[in-house]
């Protein structure tokens, strides 16, 4: 299949149908994803994945199923992003950590519990946040601010993002993979409609199944 979930505005629909589950930066919201990783590869996943990791690494997963891209050099690329970005936040709430969380008193408890974990369970929290529904971004704001020391940080860091990687990325390619013998005698506007649809069930369901867990450790 020569290319990744075609049309000019596949990005818009992604974004869409995970309103009011996630949050990204403005310009992040007007991207064309799907665009970006046919043309830039490798670039666009090391970029996307620290702004909007799950959807990024997802559709980089699809795009290795389909031969665009190669499959550890994908999970290789979205590993660096994710680490990159967790890493900036970090060291960002390591100087800065308490002025920025006075800022959203609204979520004093989440934070509380957070700063909670963060005492009992250093480690698994450095590894786990990025799996934590809820603390993609806190969580390393509150690592950096709870002052665990950044040599202790960074492996975890590292080896957290490669166990993160390579999950989302896997489950992207299988997806590739479960649809893709249906594919092989449709029409090519219905293939890629299918595609779409593929890529936006993906998203919203990882997302539903991490907002789902976060909840169960909440309780």
């Amino acid at each position: 299949m020569a290319k990744l979930v075609s049309g000019q505005n596949v990005g818009f629909a992604v974004h869409a149908s995970c309103q009011g589950v996630c949050l990204m930066p403005e310009v992040v919201l007007h991207m064309d994803i799907n665009t970006l990783i046919t043309h830039y590869g490798y670039a666009a996943l090391v970029i996307g994945s620290m702004a909007e990791g799950e959807t990024v690494t997802l559709l980089g997963g699809v795009a290795a199923h389909q031969g665009l891209l190669k499959f550890p050099l994908v999970a290789a690329a979205v590993a660096l992003g994710g680490m990159m970005g967790d890493q900036l936040l970090y060291l960002l709430g390591r100087c800065y950590g308490g002025k920025i969380l006075r800022r959203f008193p609204r979520y004093h408890t989440k934070i509380r519990r957070a700063q909670k974990m963060i005492q009992r369970h250093p480690y698994l929290f450095v590894i786990g946040t990025r799996f934590m529904y809820g603390f993609r971004v806190v969580g390393p704001l509150l690592i950096g601010a709870s002052r665990l020391p950044p040599k202790i940080f960074l492996p975890l860091n590292i080896l957290g993002a490669l166990v993160w990687a390579l999950l989302f990325t896997t489950l992207g390619y299988l997806g590739g993979e479960v649809i893709a013998p249906w594919l092989h005698d449709l029409d090519q506007h219905l293939r890629h409609g299918i595609w779409l649809i593929l890529a936006i069930v993906l998203v919203v369901g990882v997302r539903w199944w991490l907002k789902r867990r976060g909840k169960a450790e909440a309780r």
